[in-house]
């Protein structure tokens, strides 16, 4: 079963690719490395979650939003590389959370990329990560993360 196969299986598709929002590339490789760049929580090109975690949003609908970003980061190595079926590992996800201050439950939110990662990777999804609340995301995103992933040879 492929990954693609694994989202449907979850009711989950690929967006469309995300437009950089800057003077910057979506992804860039170095060796068998791709570096990611961060992807907000939004499903072709239109915000799904904004606002903070404590306010306006939940440490479940942040959870929901992190996993957007999963989504959108997976759309943008399938275009990079031509298929996820070529993810080796992912390496690192650094997570942001825009949330209120003193927000304490920012790896709870993150867990939404995590264990989607997991789901659709298993060990090989398991990775380094940090997980930190900010005082706010570009759009009023509720959620962005970046990531790195190994690629087969």
């Amino acid at each position: 079963m492929t990954i693609e196969d694994k989202l449907k299986e979850m009711g989950l598709a690929l967006p469309n690719p995300p437009a950089a929002a800057g003077n910057y590339v979506p992804t860039v490789r170095t060796g068998n490395l791709l570096y990611c760049a961060g992807t907000i929580s939004a499903y072709n090109g239109e915000l799904t979650h904004t606002g903070q975690v404590g306010r306006e949003q939940t440490t479940q609908s942040g959870y929901e939003s992190a996993r957007i970003c999963a989504l959108a980061t997976l759309t943008n190595v399938k275009a990079a590389v031509g298929s996820l079926e070529k993810i080796r590992r992912i390496v690192f996800v650094s997570g942001y959370v825009n949330a209120i201050s003193g927000f304490a439950d920012s790896p709870a939110v993150i867990n939404g990329a995590s264990d989607l990662f997991v789901a659709l990777f298993g060990d090989a999804g398991r990775h380094a990560r940090a997980a930190v609340a900010v005082c706010g995301l570009p759009r009023n995103a509720t959620t962005e993360i970046q990531v790195v992933v190994e690629l087969q040879d």
